[in-house]
């Protein structure tokens, strides 16, 4: 039997085992006058079994109950069995669903905007490609590698729904087989792309890594989820999703070389989450390829921090000196609020 708040299904069963009370007979009598074991007869009492046509037939000849009785209990159970499960997982999904942050969803256009619960629901159910939102286990989730500045059970949810839109996104990016030998002899042409504008970097940054076998994705930063990129494997290709929308050059390009170093390093192979080892390793990396640590380590012995001097050694690694200020500012040398107008600001909104 199985009940919801509004139905309640009973197998054919229950009727079967009244029939039996009646006629003081017990199952194993009952089965060999039916010709079919006596596990199949409690499988069946028990509503583990579905009871067939050929099944009500034999009921007919032993109980003397016509045969489209039995079939017609069933074909009701059936039913009722269905819209109850129903009816439960839908309840189950419910609660799931206030966990995502479907306004923000909606807001990006990821969703339909509405405010029926229900609705929300079935457009989460269609969003993430299941018939329920609780099958999205971690085996329905990408091993995901990611820089996020803290971790919470909102953050969880709402990484869940950022990683799936750049799934969604990265299926529309061709890509090449993934070489990653290919991408260790491309860090510097990127790199050479920090002092370029968006508008003429993204699109030749998006081909190239393509070339590698990687889908980069730019995506809105979502409030609340305390990240800054995502990588993981989908299938033949590995997709970095980005959050871009007015975002400062030194933070985007930090956190591309990031994910980039999750690449290189192996990360997103692992069987957990990142650790926090490989974010520190991958911090290093992102640190020390956008300025050399041994140019850094001369400039800052000479202890000279003025906007003159702050640009000249841009100019000298060739590099966005808006990255030089935020490494700067990140290792305390100079104060947060020092040559912010040095930095350039990025207004990506998407690939497309």
């Amino acid at each position: 039997m199985v009940k919801s708040k509004t139905f309640i299904a009973t197998p054919p069963g229950v009727t079967i085992k009244e029939q039996l009370a009646d006629r003081e007979m017990n199952q194993k009598e009952f089965a060999q006058r039916m010709g079919i074991s006596e596990k199949h007869i409690s499988r069946l009492i028990n509503g583990e079994v579905k009871l067939t046509p050929e099944m009500a037939v034999r009921l007919e000849m032993v109980l003397g109950v016509p045969a489209q009785f039995w079939n017609n209990l069933e074909a009701i159970y059936q039913n009722k069995l269905a819209k109850a499960n129903s009816e439960n997982e839908m309840d189950s999904d419910i609660e799931l669903a206030k966990k995502f942050p479907y306004n923000e969803m909606s807001k990006n256009g990821w969703v339909p905007k509405t405010s029926n619960i229900k609705g929300r629901v079935i457009n989460l159910r269609k969003y993430f490609e299941v018939v329920q939102l609780s099958y999205l286990q971690r085996s329905l989730i990408p091993e995901i590698a990611c820089r996020r500045l803290t971790i919470t059970e909102k953050s969880d949810f709402e990484l869940i729904a950022w990683a799936q839109k750049a799934k969604l996104e990265a299926r529309k990016i061709k890509t090449k087989p993934i070489n990653i030998k290919l991408l260790k002899n491309s860090l510097n042409e990127i790199r050479a792309m920090t002092t370029m504008d968006p508008k003429d970097f993204c699109p030749k940054l998006i081909r190239l890594l393509a070339d590698c076998g990687i889908a980069l994705i730019f995506l809105p930063h979502m409030k609340g989820s305390f990240l800054h990129g995502a990588t993981f494997f989908d299938k033949s290709k590995i997709v970095i999703g980005l959050t871009v929308r007015g975002k400062d050059a030194d933070r985007f390009w930090f956190s591309l070389f990031h994910e980039l170093a999750h690449i290189l390093y192996g990360h997103i192979r692992q069987s957990e989450r990142t650790i926090d080892i490989n974010e520190k390793r991958a911090d290093e990396f992102a640190k020390n390829t956008l300025i050399p640590a041994r140019e850094y380590s001369m400039f800052i012995k000479h202890n000279n921090f003025s906007k003159e001097s702050i640009i000249d050694f841009a100019k000298h690694i060739k590099i966005d000196v808006g990255i030089v200020v935020g490494r700067l500012q990140k290792d305390n040398y100079i104060q947060y609020n020092w040559f912010n107008e040095l930095k350039t600001h990025y207004f990506i909104a998407g690939n497309s």
